[in-house]
């Protein structure tokens, strides 16, 4: 089992850049594929970016493509979600998650896949 925990969130204004960290318990963390996810109070949990356990593979949801990066140490247990270009629309709880893969390039984007969640950090942007 892995336990995840997220830091980073913060208010920002619109335009500018935050980094997301997500640390994981245990000594298997580099066998996990690991995902970002988002919520809001009246939406339901959505994709945002997804890198494979060996780190090669990357996938990004259309509405953050070419802003945010996903990466990750496996030395240090930890995956980062850097956003530029904040936008007020992504303001949201966000959560890292992880799941035991196929293979060490497989990359998921569904959430109902993965099998631990971070209990989240909450990002605003403002106008």
């Amino acid at each position: 089992q892995v336990q995840l925990v997220e830091s980073g969130g913060g208010l920002v204004q619109a335009g500018v850049s935050l980094s997301l960290s997500c640390t994981a318990s245990g000594r298997t963390f580099s066998s996990y594929a690991m995902g970002w996810f988002r919520q809001t109070p009246v939406t339901a949990r959505e994709f945002v970016a997804s890198i494979s356990a060996s780190g090669v593979n990357t996938y990004y949801s259309d509405s953050v493509k070419g802003r945010f990066t996903i990466s990750r140490d496996n030395s240090e247990n930890t995956v980062y979600l850097q956003m530029n270009s904040l936008k007020p629309e992504d303001t949201a709880v966000y959560y890292c998650a992880a799941i035991t893969p196929f293979s060490d390039s497989e990359i998921y984007f569904s959430s109902h896949m993965y099998e631990y969640w971070g209990r989240g950090t909450q990002v605003t942007v403002s106008s």
